[in-house]
Parts: structure tokens; C-alpha cells; sequence
């Protein structure tokens, strides 16, 4: 991988958290926030497209993925004080924040906590909370059966994850092929660059072993500890409607939920979609 997306902050905590950079070096600032299980490196998809809009594309592991630190018993609502202090360290002001899929409750909590620093944020093929009537309607038997009954289950959650950390060591692509829930996004794993980056990416996660992912995996199943009614940051949401890891019944409770969320369902595409539609994304999120 390049330099660049080998880099580290210390927090106050003693906490190492990893970073990459791509796109325009002294463009608009923006936060990625990779998907589930994933790390920073998911961020280069964007390199080009945050190249040519003159977006400065900074992707952040999150806790006990890629290069940073696990933190024992931390929540979606920590995330946004672990935000501040990389824009601190990066000296950043004002920015925006971009999560996709597992990514897209951590920007959301940004936009609750953080709306006085951010421009924009953006929530893509993104997850909604568990306990909303229907809400799960489309999702993949598979996901569903993991996110709703073992995602409670510590026990069981971990084991799921060290099977899985042991499975990408050995055979990440076809892990990857197997999380893929819907027809439309196998498209994606045939291009050799877009799939290079999303084994790079899901290899990361296991960097440190299996406990970040199965501690996260565990926060998807909980409230998320604030109410999405209460964010003034302006958002931006973008989901497809064929989605089947995050169907797009939870898209449109969340852009019914945001005040002002400006909202784009995407006939005939699923969760994957991302990959071609980031300039538009990228210039919605940071303009």
C-alpha cells in the first residue's frame, strides 16, 4: 500500500488511530468512514474522483480496525470526540464527513454532535437503527440473521468474527463474494482495481484480530444513542433501491427522519453504488 495511507495520530488517551490521505492534498477537507467489517484503505476508491472535484479525502480506521487501537466498551456517540481530535492533530477547521454502508451511523453521529465544524455530511447504502418497525424488510437473510440475533449475542459474535478473521487470512476474496448480498453489485468485484481495494480494505480490518469488528458489530444492533430528528448539519443521502445488505427501507427512514435530508434512491442499483456515483457524492458533501 502507498505511504500515504500508512499514517497514525496518538489521541489523548495514549490511542493510535490510522489515517490515509488521497485526492487534491490542499483541497476541501473530508472525513471517510469506511464500511463494516473495513479500514481506511476503502477510502482510495475515491482517490480520483476527489482528485478532479479538489477534495482532500482523509479515511479513518475506526477502533480496532486497520491501524487503530481497539477501546473496550466504546459507542457510536464516542466517535465524534475521536473526530475532533485528528482534525485537531491535522489542523483542520472546518470539514465534512462521508460514511458509507457501516460507516453511515458514525457520520450521522458527527452530524448530531458535531454540526458548528462540519460543512456537510454524507450517508451512503447506509444502516438504520435496528428497533424501527419494518425497517429490516429486504435485508439479506444472512445479514439479517447476524446484525439482529448474534449482534446481540456477545458470545456468539465473537466467535463469528475470529471464524471470520481467520477465513480473510485465507481466502479473502471469497469472503468478500459472500457479503456481496445482491446480484446488481457483483458487477463491481469484476473490475480488478474496485475489488483490489475491497479485499485491501476487509483484510485491514483483521489487522489487529477479530475484537474491533465484533465489538462494532454489536453497536449496529443497539440504539445509537441520539436522535437522528435532532441533527441541523445539512445531510446528504444517497442509497440504492436494490440494496440487500442495507435495504433501502432503512434509507428512506432516514431520509424521513433528518430534517432537510437531501435524499437520491437509485433504480436498479444496490449497495455497491458508490463506487461510480462518488463524484456526485463527493461535490453534495463538500461543496
Amino acid at each position: 500500500m502507498e505511504d500515504s495511507a500508512d499514517r497514525t495520530v496518538r489521541l489523548r488517551d495514549g490511542r493510535r488511530l490510522g489515517y490515509a490521505e488521497w485526492g487534491d492534498p490542499g483541497g476541501r477537507p473530508l472525513l471517510y468512514f469506511h464500511g463494516w467489517p473495513g479500514s481506511r484503505v476503502e477510502g482510495r476508491l475515491g482517490d480520483e474522483a476527489a482528485r478532479a472535484e479538489g477534495i482532500r479525502l482523509i479515511a479513518l480506521d475506526r477502533p480496532g480496525m486497520g491501524l487503530s487501537d481497539h477501546r473496550p466498551r466504546r459507542t457510536l456517540v464516542d466517535w465524534p470526540d475521536d473526530v475532533l481530535q485528528v482534525a485537531a492533530v491535522l489542523g483542520l477547521d472546518r470539514f465534512g464527513v462521508l460514511g458509507i454502508s457501516g460507516g453511515g451511523p458514525y457520520a450521522a453521529a458527527c452530524a448530531w454532535k458535531l454540526s458548528d465544524r462540519l460543512v456537510g455530511a454524507g450517508i451512503v447504502s447506509c444502516l438504520a437503527p435496528f428497533d424501527v418497525p419494518g425497517v429490516i424488510a429486504g435485508m439479506s437473510r444472512r445479514n439479517r440473521l447476524s446484525l439482529q440475533l448474534v449482534g446481540r449475542l456477545g458470545v456468539l459474535r465473537r466467535i463469528l468474527m475470529a471464524r471470520m478473521a481467520v477465513s480473510v487470512r485465507r481466502r479473502p476474496d471469497r469472503v468478500l463474494e459472500r457479503g456481496v448480498g445482491a446480484a446488481v453489485d457483483k458487477q463491481y468485484l469484476d473490475r480488478p482495481d474496485v475489488r483490489r481495494r475491497l479485499v485491501e480494505s476487509l483484510s485491514e480490518a483483521f489487522r489487529s484480530g477479530s475484537r474491533g469488528p465484533a465489538w462494532e458489530m454489536g453497536l449496529y444492533a443497539r440504539p445509537w444513542g441520539f436522535r437522528l430528528e435532532d441533527i441541523r448539519t445539512p445531510v446528504y443521502l444517497s442509497h440504492g433501491e436494490q440494496d440487500a445488505n442495507a435495504p433501502v427501507t432503512m434509507g428512506r427512514y432516514l431520509a424521513a427522519s433528518i430534517p432537510g435530508c437531501r435524499a437520491r434512491f437509485h433504480s436498479g442499483e444496490g449497495h455497491l453504488h458508490f463506487v461510480d456515483r462518488l463524484p456526485d457524492i463527493l461535490a453534495a458533501v463538500c461543496p
